[in-house]
């Protein structure tokens, strides 16, 4: 399977601002020397000792990924404003049948959704899947005056609502889906896809610290030894003690969690609007020390960041 990022902040949509993209400027000019320009090849090597978080951004649109299995069949989580620049920018299924996944329906994981150039196309069909039975209601509401120009009947006629159970794996393809209930005002469901034995969750929109580092048989099934794991992981533990109750976590316990459920692969998702790239990536760098202080695990900790690709084979 292949796991695409298009979108991957946190609560609103936060694009770079002038101000931000100057001082990346001015950085890089400090870094030159008369060396690094005398040549295309010297240009080169010197842009490729940037910082990452100089040479390029994080992104700013809100959550949404795109998982396609071994067979093409394409799958969507969440679609927030990251799903319009899947539309421009993606590779439709040839069959042009996508199926969508709600982890919950606050405004920063639905707002996308009129946006999705793909849900205007007349041959376009869509499934649609959520342990929320309203679901239908909510994206239709949206989508009524005065709130956008045009109403939710104009999309295409091949759009159907599925509700789902966490108790109920249930198949796609080749793929085999699971959901558990997370910890999240008004509920968020984490998703597990399993493929030729490979696991990938996606967990955004969970408030994890030391209380939910408890063993349970629903969470066991969704995360233990899982391949990769997508994980809302917003907060410095400074900023979290401030925020209890948001719904969302502070990186460590996120790193305590996957460790606790032997995962290979984390990345750090559903950042706060508010930091800076070079902030993010320092906070990868204070994950990757706190997972190297916790004894006997092997967890690899990457950032999540608009345009990643990822294959899981």
């Amino acid at each position: 399977m292949r796991i695409h990022f298009w979108g991957v902040r946190g609560s609103i949509p936060s694009p770079i601002t002038p101000d931000l993209v100057k001082e990346k400027i001015q950085q890089v000019l400090q870094m030159l020397t008369p060396r690094n320009v005398e040549s295309d090849s010297a240009k080169a090597e010197f842009i490729k000792t940037l910082p990452e978080y100089l040479y390029g951004t994080v992104g700013g649109n809100t959550s949404c990924v795109e998982v396609t299995g071994n067979d093409g069949t394409k799958f969507i989580f969440d679609a927030g404003s990251g799903i319009r620049i899947l539309a421009k920018n993606g590779t439709p299924p040839e069959n042009m049948h996508y199926n969508i996944f709600f982890s919950h329906l606050h405004w920063d994981h639905v707002q996308g959704f009129p946006f999705f150039d793909f849900a205007y196309y007349p041959k376009a069909v869509f499934d649609i899947y959520s342990p929320y039975p309203e679901i239908e209601k909510y994206l239709r509401k949206q989508m009524d005056p005065p709130f956008y120009p045009v109403n939710f009947d104009v999309l295409s006629k091949n759009i159907h609502f599925h509700v789902i159970s966490p108790s109920e794996p249930f198949k796609i393809g080749n793929m085999t889906i699971s959901c558990v209930r997370m910890s999240h005002p008004g509920g968020s469901y984490s998703y597990l896809l399993e493929e030729n034995g490979k696991k990938f969750v996606y967990a955004t929109d969970v408030e994890l610290n030391p209380n939910s580092l408890k063993k349970t048989d629903a969470v066991a099934k969704i995360f233990e030894n899982a391949d990769v794991l997508i994980i809302d992981s917003q907060y410095t533990l400074e900023e979290y003690s401030g925020k209890v109750g948001w719904g969302h976590s502070a990186f460590c316990y996120a790193m305590d969690f996957a460790a606790m459920w032997n995962v290979k692969n984390v990345y750090l998702f559903h950042h706060e609007p508010m930091y800076s790239d070079k902030k993010l990536y320092s906070i990868l760098e204070s994950a990757r020390q706190h997972v190297a202080n916790i004894a006997n695990n092997s967890v690899n900790v990457h950032l999540a960041t608009e345009g990643l690709e990822i294959s899981l084979c």
